[in-house]
């Protein structure tokens, strides 16, 4: 007989990986009781993923981990290259120093050390509860909950969520009991990944790159500080059974100079790149984020970013939901915004891998000639692939209805000083939307009722100043915010809690519609309009 509890949680997340973890942390810090689920009884101790973004470091801050993640990782110091069999380069992408989002260009990371972060904060919050060596069996729907049937060492046990989210994975159970279907673009590559341990402390120039060798195509990257990453394309002539052995790792580790006196290999497996998507991420009280959602090639790095953009996106729209003030079809935006960009993500990735997956002299040698002849230069070396921006959703609409210019996109993160202190944007802030302003004049075109939702929602209002900064008011950086702005035109910008550009406004009235779009879109229930909620102090974060 299952033990079955009254307790109602607001949302259960199935699956203890980064992604589930980051969702765990982000609705925990927000006060939500959250339940995580994970099938493994303790966490897993070897190599995975190892890069992130600058966006993706800007997530880590937002949920208040961002100075122990800097400490497990190593920011890339060069560039990224690619070389032909002759050891010319290809193509040079330069990542050193900050990308847009103040944070390094690339970091690399060893993947358990990345969790123990993230796992320790979310635990750390005292409305999370987590359970290992647990496994989902089972799910019911109910009219306002989600019965999940599961067992554990415990013997079965039941668990009533609000909501459910599955970031369990390319074989999500929690998937199984969605009615979506999956696109899948056909992409199979081969990989045999080797994590190693060097037992010298070397450096490594470039830290990362690309062998594109027909006879052999092969990645070497940071595994983290202290690691380093080999991976080997299987050709035609190998199984996957003879690829994935350890004599098999060490004989192609050999012409790189890696032997068992001088390096430990801690993993090796064989992967099946793969690019597909699910069609339908959310249905009813259920929904799927990272690789339950989508898996991508990692030529470009993006597979566990992506995931984490999903807890992002999914966990803001969550608490205005689940806090009341906005209506539940808000989710939807969901499935609409984060499937065109990953779309995007597993589209670069795929041109990247057809460029590397060549196997054809012939064919390489026209590359190498075509990639040489573009001396290098990535925007002209490497095909052309789409921008990433969010497909249709809470966001700015033009007067015929069409998608305003420029929303939808990753907005910048510059340091500025308010009160004496300078700092990034977002840790002056804190989390939410943040209305950005060319000094206090746009607010003046402002009502009460305008104010009343910005405050229901937890809008930050920022409004710069270029010179010299009144009380109250924020120092913009000389090569920040408002450059950008005024060279468009706008006087007012409102940023989204995922960093993302929901819409700008040239003067006070474009400013006050505006704020007239989002209410609209946020579908805030007529119950709370005009009634501000009081704010949470910044301390309390996370506290019951």
């Amino acid at each position: 007989m299952s033990r079955a509890s009254s307790k109602v949680y607001d949302v259960a997340v199935v699956g203890f990986g980064p992604v589930g973890q980051m969702l765990t942390l982000l609705l925990g810090r927000a006060g939500h009781n959250v339940i995580a689920l994970e099938r493994w009884p303790s966490p897993y101790d070897l190599p995975r993923a190892v890069h992130f973004d600058h966006e993706i470091g800007r997530i880590f801050q937002a949920a208040g981990v961002g100075e122990e993640v800097r400490a497990v990782t190593d920011p890339v110091p060069d560039h990224y290259e690619w070389r032909n069999a002759a050891g010319e380069p290809l193509v040079r992408i330069d990542w050193s120093g900050d990308g847009p989002s103040g944070w390094p260009t690339a970091s690399f990371f060893s993947q358990p050390e990345l969790e123990a972060v993230l796992a320790r904060a979310a635990e750390n919050q005292e409305t999370v509860t987590v359970r290992r060596g647990c496994e989902v069996v089972g799910l019911v729907h109910g009219e306002n909950s989600v019965l999940l049937n599961t067992t554990g060492p415990e013997g079965p046990r039941t668990v009533r969520a609000g909501y459910v989210i599955g970031a369990d994975g390319a074989n999500s159970f929690v998937r199984s009991g969605m009615a979506t279907s999956v696109t899948d673009l056909g992409f199979f590559y081969d990989w045999l990944i080797v994590d190693t341990q060097p037992h010298e402390a070397a450096e490594w120039s470039p830290m990362n790159w690309q062998l594109c060798d027909p006879a052999r195509p092969t990645t070497i990257v940071s595994g983290g500080p202290g690691r380093r990453r080999w991976e080997f394309l299987r050709l035609p002539h190998e199984s996957i059974e003879e690829l994935n052995t350890l004599d098999t790792a060490w004989r192609l580790l050999e012409p790189w100079g890696r032997t068992p006196q001088n390096t430990t290999i801690e993993r090796h497996t064989v992967y099946t790149f793969q690019a597909r998507w699910v069609d339908r991420w959310r249905e009813d009280r259920l929904m799927l984020a990272g690789d339950a959602a989508h898996q991508m090639p990692p030529f470009a790095g993006q597979g566990m970013c992506s995931g984490l953009r999903d807890a992002m996106n999914l966990a803001w729209k969550l608490d205005l939901v689940l806090t009341g003030r906005a209506d539940d079809d808000l989710l939807d935006t969901y499935t609409s915004e984060r499937s065109a960009h990953v779309q995007h993500a597993i589209g670069m990735s795929m041109a990247l891998g057809q460029v590397i997956c060549v196997l054809d002299p012939d064919e390489a040698a026209a590359r190498d000639q075509r990639m040489i002849a573009a001396g290098a230069d990535p925007q002209y070396a490497l095909p052309p692939t789409p921008p990433p921006v969010l497909g249709d959703g809470v966001l700015q609409r033009a007067a015929d209805g069409t998608r305003a210019p420029g929303v939808g996109h990753l907005t910048p993160q510059y340091r500025v000083t308010h009160e004496g202190r300078t700092a990034l944007l977002d840790d002056l802030t804190g989390t939410g939307f943040t209305l950005l302003t060319d000094g206090t004049a746009p607010l003046e075109a402002l009502d009460s009722a305008d104010w009343d939702f910005l405050a229901a929602i937890g809008v930050s209002v920022v409004p710069l100043h270029a010179v010299s900064a009144p009380e109250g008011g924020y120092l913009d950086a000389p090569d920040g915010y408002l450059p950008h702005m005024r060279e468009h035109g706008h006087v007012a910008a409102i940023v989204r809690p995922d960093f993302y550009l929901f819409g700008a406004a040239t003067d006070g009235r474009g400013l006050k519609d505006l704020i007239g779009q989002l209410r609209e879109q946020v579908q805030q229930p007529a119950a709370t309009r005009g009634r501000a909620p009081v704010p949470k102090p910044l301390a309390a974060v996370g506290e019951a």
